[in-house]
């Protein structure tokens, strides 16, 4: 109902971006479990007296709770809810560059379930042994699907099968149109490039060789307005591989 109060109590979140708000405020973008991404108001956060600044950063696990009547809330409360995971280099930059699709692809208080869990399980597997750049594909590839923009995977535009041997055209709004060979214009790739991409656990070469796809895959919804995770990207060149990395170019 427009104009009720709408309210949480201690849900699970995440700081998605924030920026100085007023003279000692926090302008805050949330992931939260149950109502998606939120706006709210941290009165006083950046305050000599306050509590929550240091709390109130990204990947870090909270409980929050807000009130709200319009297209902003305000922060009532925030507990830390467990440990934030060791990111560097070029695996913080993929955090933040999650966090910006997020803020792109995601309208305000419009949940996806199980995005938040799926968001956690990107930050652990950054924190761990898993390759980057599969961790990277793997959210991208569920993030679309999440949004209803996911991928086929399993069949071309006509419904039949998809063969590892056959080459295609990867069309976002049409998906997999079978061509000759692999010179022609557009995102051309394989059949096994398709087929591996929908594993749960995808190949090395598969997450490197699809960048171009996911690319072509994700620019439709992300505007043309370049994506900052790029220039970060650009300090943390992946020696000996140049097509690593998650397509934070987008323009």
């Amino acid at each position: 109902m427009a104009g009720a109060t709408r309210e949480a109590l201690l849900e699970p979140a995440f700081v998605l971006h924030g920026r100085d708000y007023r003279n000692s405020s926090l302008l805050l973008e949330l992931l939260a479990r149950d109502h998606g991404r939120v706006g709210v108001v941290a009165r006083g956060a950046r305050g000599p007296r306050s509590r929550t600044a240091g709390l109130l950063q990204p990947f870090q696990p909270l409980a929050v709770s807000w009130r709200a009547r319009g297209d902003l809330g305000s922060l009532q409360a925030v507990e830390s809810a467990g440990r934030a995971p060791r990111l560097t280099g070029r695996r913080l930059v993929s955090g933040f560059y999650a966090n910006e699709l997020l803020m792109r692809l995601l309208g305000r208080e419009d949940p996806h379930p199980g995005l938040f869990e799926r968001y956690l399980e990107y930050l652990e597997a950054l924190a761990g042994p898993t390759e980057e750049v599969i961790t990277v594909r793997a959210f991208e590839r569920d993030l679309l699907a999440m949004l209803g923009y996911g991928l086929g995977l399993q069949s071309d535009v006509d419904g039949e099968p998809l063969v590892r041997a056959h080459w295609y055209r990867y069309d976002p709004d049409l998906g997999a149109v079978a061509v000759a060979g692999a010179q022609g214009a557009g995102v051309i790739v394989s059949g096994a490039i398709l087929l591996d991409l929908a594993l749960a656990d995808m190949p090395l070469a598969v997450a490197r060789a699809s960048r171009g796809l996911m690319r072509a895959a994700l620019a439709p919804h992300l505007g043309n307005r370049p994506l900052k995770s790029r220039e970060l990207y650009a300090r943390y060149p992946v020696t000996g591989d140049t097509d690593h990395g998650p397509p934070s170019g987008q323009s």
